[in-house]
This record gives C-alpha cells, sequence and structure tokens, in this order.
C-alpha cells in the first residue's frame, strides 16, 4: 500500500528523471557510432601491444579526423575512424600494422553514411514495433478484464513504463557520449530491446496478479487496496529477479571483455529503470487510471 499511497510522489521523481534525460539527449545529443553516421572499423592483433597511447599519437598524425582506439581481447585493437579513401586506407593500414612486427590486420570494414542512415531507421523501426506489440499482446492477454480498468488501458500504462525505460538509458548515455566518448551503436539498440523484453514481463507479473486478486477480491474492496496488495505480493520477486541479473551485468561490466562493457552498462541501467518503472509507475498509474475513469 506503501506505493500506492504515495504514488504522487513517485510520479514527480519519474517526472524528473525523464525531463532530465531529455534534456540530456536534446542539449548533448547522441554521440552515434558509425553503425549509424558510417565510418571504418579495423581489428589489428599484435604480438606485443603498443599502449594505446602511442597507437593513437601514430593514427592522428594521418590527419583521419575523429577516431576512437579500443583494446579488444589481450593482443588487438579495435580502430574506428571516418569513411576513408582508397589512399587513406592504405596509409591507416599501414602505420597500424604495416610499420610494426608482429601486427596482423584481422578485419577491416566500412560503412557508407547511406548504409549507416538505414540502419538507424530500421532499428527505430524495430523498437515501435516492439512497443505495439506488447500493447496488443497486453490487450489480448488481458481481454477478460474490464472493470474498473479496460485490458487496452493496461497495455497503455505498459507502454508509458516501457517509454520511461527508453528514455532514462538513452539520457544517461547521451550525457556519457558527451563526456565519456560513449557511443550508440548497434549493440546499444540490441540492448534496449533486451530491457523493453525484461521490463514488460516484469511490469505483466504485477498486472496478472492484480488480475488473479481482483476475482477473488469481495465487490466493494477498493481497487487501490486492490492493486496495493498486487504490488506487496510480487516486490521481493521482482526485487530478486532484478537484483541477481544486475549482479551479473556488473560483473560482465568489471570483469568482462571492454567490447561488452557498453552493452553491459545499457542493460544495467536499463534493469534498474525497468524494475523502477513496474512498481513505482505501472501498477500506481492504474489506480490513478481507475480514479479518473470514476470523474
Amino acid at each position: 500500500m506503501f506505493v500506492v499511497k504515495y504514488r504522487k510522489i513517485f510520479y514527480w521523481i519519474t517526472a524528473i528523471i525523464t525531463a532530465l534525460s531529455i534534456f540530456a539527449v536534446s542539449y548533448w545529443g547522441l554521440n552515434f557510432g558509425i553503425d549509424f553516421k558510417g565510418g571504418a572499423i579495423a581489428e589489428v592483433e599484435y604480438q606485443n601491444r603498443p599502449s594505446k597511447e602511442s597507437l593513437e599519437t601514430s593514427i592522428k598524425a594521418l590527419n583521419l579526423g575523429e577516431l576512437t582506439v579500443r583494446p579488444s581481447g589481450e593482443n588487438a585493437f579495435l580502430i574506428k575512424t571516418r569513411e576513408l579513401s582508397n589512399v587513406e586506407r592504405q596509409s591507416f593500414i599501414e602505420v597500424v600494422a604495416g610499420t610494426t612486427t608482429g601486427a596482423t590486420l584481422k578485419r577491416f570494414d566500412s560503412i557508407g553514411p547511406v548504409l549507416g542512415k538505414e540502419l538507424a531507421q530500421k532499428s527505430v523501426t524495430a523498437i515501435i514495433f516492439v512497443i505495439i506489440a506488447i500493447v496488443l499482446f497486453i490487450t489480448f492477454a488481458f481481454r477478460k478484464v474490464s472493470e474498473p480498468v479496460s485490458s487496452f488501458k493496461y497495455g497503455l500504462i505498459a507502454v508509458a513504463a516501457l517509454i520511461h525505460d527508453v528514455i532514462v538509458p538513452t539520457g544517461i548515455y547521451a550525457f556519457l557520449g558527451r563526456n565519456g566518448g560513449f557511443e550508440v551503436d548497434a549493440l546499444f539498440v540490441t540492448a534496449i530491446l533486451v530491457i523493453l523484453g525484461f521490463s514488460v514481463h516484469d511490469t505483466i507479473v504485477v498486472f496478472d496478479r492484480t488480475r488473479e486478486n481482483l476475482k477473488h477480491a469481495p465487490a466493494k474492496k477498493p481497487f487501490s487496496e486492490i492493486v496495493g496488495e498486487s504490488i506487496s505480493q510480487t516486490f521481493a520477486r521482482s526485487i530478486n529477479t532484478s537484483l541477481t541479473t544486475a549482479l551479473a551485468l556488473a560483473a560482465l561490466l568489471v570483469f568482462g571483455p571492454e567490447a561488452t562493457h557498453n552493452f553491459a552498462l545499457v542493460m544495467l541501467i536499463g534493469i534498474v529503470a525497468g524494475t523502477y518503472s513496474s512498481i513505482f509507475l505501472g501498477s500506481p498509474l492504474l489506480v490513478t487510471v481507475e480514479k479518473m475513469g470514476k470523474k
């Protein structure tokens, strides 16, 4: 009952967090990787890997513009640059692999801006499609629930929570992209899609318990009490599930390879945001919608 009773406080907290996230995206924008804006990526393996700083200095001498150098495994580097011409590509390969004994160019991929734009459009389409599919699924799953909140409204409330779960990690990534060089790439979109699935699963658990409690509740029992009891009954389960997942992601973030760090970070932020929205946003919104319906 605590969550339902003080739901307006949680609404304000949600509004502030969401507003800050939207401000971060609007003010700083997103630092898109080559997956979306085009560019080149090379993976170079060394017998005796040089320092990251010395490799960056050598590449910057070519005046290729913005670039990122990231360790990969124990002996390799992943290097990202803008799209290169044939001459620039040859000079780049000579610097990173041709002049170093024991260096091997494992791969060199180039993505044009048109292909990157197409991938960005498909990523947005995928997220929108998933959200629409979730609304339809929840509407169907709760089709026998019509009072005091219709099944379609269950789906809309779930989407409101999911939008929060997308905006928060995106806003944090806008801040990290501006101040830490974090890039939004295909792995980021993958993480967002996984977060959507995890979060809606958590939300449905609470909604389903509410549906079951409605069947057995006395006719005059307030809907707010039913929702409050449903949250209390599923609270420990939601926290334990999210905590175990968060611990695994934290271990991957700290001890895993650097190539998975960004993915683990987005997932970790999203899991926390999703657990919060399932308990403190989605379910209380049921009560608010019910009271608005009465008015």
